[in-house]
């Protein structure tokens, strides 16, 4: 893939499908799509609030203007609708697989954090695909903004990135800069790190066999 093919890329992904397809892409967002946004939004709420593992009655008691068990069970878990894991698992390709079986979750507020990741990520993502457009950048610049975009994410979405313990996965690392993972007990697993030091004070960094495009 050329710089010149990544924002047409980056409206193609499985993430990219699965958001236009549930939240529509005018403004009245559809129905399911506000509630699901209200659960991720709830349990966001929970993590920066410093509670470790939340409870899915923890979540429901979070949700705003109210939630409920039958609702959260539609939005996630096992049988939940329209779930993202469900559309990695129809997609054909190695990368969709593999992001696929990393995100298989057992439990369902774990599922629901792994979406929560990307919805609190997507304005970020919009930015940078319209950087892309603008400022054309070269392979090397290109790379620069996508690190430095996952950074000022990862800096404003703390808990919801670090998951207070909780495995996460996400692409390469790549920047000049110091890369730290310095909380969370959990394994961040990501497709290849070039940066120009790598710390590890908690939990673990570990490399990802392939590579993906979330």
């Amino acid at each position: 893939m050329t710089v010149e093919q990544m924002p047409a890329r980056m409206d193609d992904t499985v993430s990219a499908r699965w958001r236009r397809r549930l939240a529509g892409v005018r403004p009245d967002e559809r129905r399911h799509w506000r509630t699901r946004t209200a659960y991720y939004a709830a349990v966001d709420r929970l993590l920066a609030d410093g509670v470790p593992r939340p409870a899915w009655f923890d979540v429901i008691e979070a949700v705003r203007p109210k939630g409920s068990r039958s609702t959260f069970y539609e939005v996630t878990g096992a049988h939940a609708k329209y779930s993202l894991i469900q559309d990695l698992l129809a997609q054909d390709g190695v990368d969709s697989m593999q992001l696929a079986l990393y995100y298989r979750r057992t439990c369902a507020v774990d599922q629901l954090i792994d979406e929560a990741k990307v919805w609190t990520y997507w304005p970020y993502r919009e930015c940078l695909s319209m950087r892309y457009r603008v400022e054309e950048p070269d392979a090397d610049a290109s790379l620069d903004l996508l690190a430095a975009t996952v950074g000022a994410w990862a800096r404003r979405n703390n808990a919801t990135w670090d998951s207070n313990g909780f495995d996460s996965t996400f692409g390469p690392i790549v920047g000049p800069g110091t890369f730290s993972k310095t909380s969370g007990n959990g394994t961040l697993t990501v497709t290849h790190v070039r940066s120009g030091a790598l710390t590890v004070g908690v939990g673990t960094v570990a490399i990802a066999n392939g590579r993906s495009t979330a």
